[in-house]
């Protein structure tokens, strides 16, 4: 019975694992708190205004205060595109 080769190149090792340390990214801290605030915000703007009968929080607004409340809530949407 023939013999088999005998390998001539040593078995493939991956190199060793380069462990980089965490960098903590200070300058965001401003994000989730306005990204909340913005939520929270016209999520309130709306509800005043469906509970006041459609009077408040601006009467001259009529119509558009639901324009502002969507905006502050699309705002906090555009806003979590930056939180990390």
């Amino acid at each position: 019975m023939p013999e088999s080769k005998v390998r001539k190149k040593a078995a493939y090792t991956p190199p060793p694992d380069k462990k980089q340390p965490i960098k903590l990214d200070t300058g965001n801290r401003v994000v989730l708190p306005l990204m909340v605030g913005c939520f929270v915000l016209g999520l309130l703007w709306i509800v005043v205004y469906y509970l006041s009968d459609m009077k408040y929080p601006v009467p001259q607004l009529h119509g558009w205060n639901m324009a502002v409340g969507f905006g502050l809530i699309i705002t906090g949407f555009i806003t979590s595109m930056k939180w990390k």
